[in-house]
């Protein structure tokens, strides 16, 4: 990882300011239920109500969500992307005008079919071990003469800014679908690859000494009215991890592991995370071994 050249948005001089405000609504609240344990007329069966009022709102919003989930899979936006990555699988391009048709994802040259579903994983001929996304980069740089940095050019999109490496991973994946996830873990990059990624799971760092273990280790746990999945349980981590590349319904845009990822850490107040770094790898790794035996039904639809 490399410090960011600028101060992302939302940190930097309003962050104190921020926290003051939360500081003076956490008081009030504490002040409320103090209040209120010690009895006095009116405030405990206020607090109880709205303790009940939380709860029940909490729920039935959830509720609400799940069902509009279940509606928006029917006509997932995701299958957009996933035609226009099939077309640029198959379009000529870069300065040795060649399409991917040729690039090997770890079956075979060409082969997509169950590729997916393989990842991350050791690719002898570039020496490492890759998720899709960098596999993507090194065979547009091997086949089509881009460079690296050319290859991942708007890796990540934004309204009329689209990523081929988005619509490439969304099409890819849903090959995929049905498929049990089988990550590698044979060879010892991959293992050494897998232990680095736990490391990282669990290790707390940054202003608010978070890890993704905070979030992501117990049950029950919500960020908002979202549940978030429990990543060291198998079952939670086999829903989780299959259904990306996934639609996010808030951004309007399809997001690959890579984004999600790097926007977890960037909610931890970490550095930004390099793109295609070994440091995503080795946490896609990770949870890619906890998801084993999930069944692939990527693209999925979050919120």
């Amino acid at each position: 990882m490399k410090p960011p050249a600028r101060q992302p948005q939302g940190f930097g001089p309003v962050a104190p300011a921020a926290r003051a405000r939360w500081r003076a609504r956490a008081g009030w609240v504490l002040t409320f239920f103090v209040l209120a344990c010690l009895g006095l007329p009116g405030l405990t069966c206020a607090a109880d109500r709205l303790l009940s009022f939380h709860n029940d709102g909490v729920g039935k919003a959830s509720d609400e969500m799940a069902r509009f989930h279940q509606e928006m899979l029917e006509d997932n936006p995701s299958e957009l992307w996933e035609a226009r990555g099939e077309q640029l699988w198959r379009t000529a391009a870069g300065p040795l005008k060649a399409d991917l048709t040729g690039c090997d994802l770890g079956l075979g040259a060409g082969v997509v079919p169950g590729a997916f579903a393989r990842l991350p994983r050791w690719f002898a001929d570039a020496r490492q071990v890759m998720d899709l996304e960098q596999r993507l980069v090194w065979c547009m740089t091997q086949q089509q003469g881009l460079t690296r940095a050319e290859a991942e050019q708007d890796h990540f999109g934004n309204g009329p800014q689209r990523s081929r490496l988005e619509a490439l991973s969304a099409w890819i994946a849903g090959q995929s679908k049905g498929l049990p996830m089988q990550a590698g873990i044979g060879h010892p990059e991959e293992q050494r690859l897998l232990a680095l990624g736990e490391r990282m799971f669990r290790y707390r760092a940054g202003s608010h000494d978070f890890a993704c273990a905070t979030c992501h280790s117990g049950d029950h746990r919500r960020v908002r009215l979202q549940e978030v999945p429990n990543l060291t349980d198998p079952a939670d981590a086999r829903q989780a991890w299959t259904s990306w590349p996934a639609y996010r319904i808030s951004q309007g845009e399809l997001r690959t592991m890579q984004y999600r990822l790097a926007d977890c850490l960037r909610q931890q107040r970490l550095p930004e995370a390099v793109y295609g770094s070994e440091l995503i790898t080795a946490l896609s790794m990770y949870l890619a071994h906890q998801a084993e035996g999930g069944i692939v039904t990527a693209p999925g639809l979050k919120r």
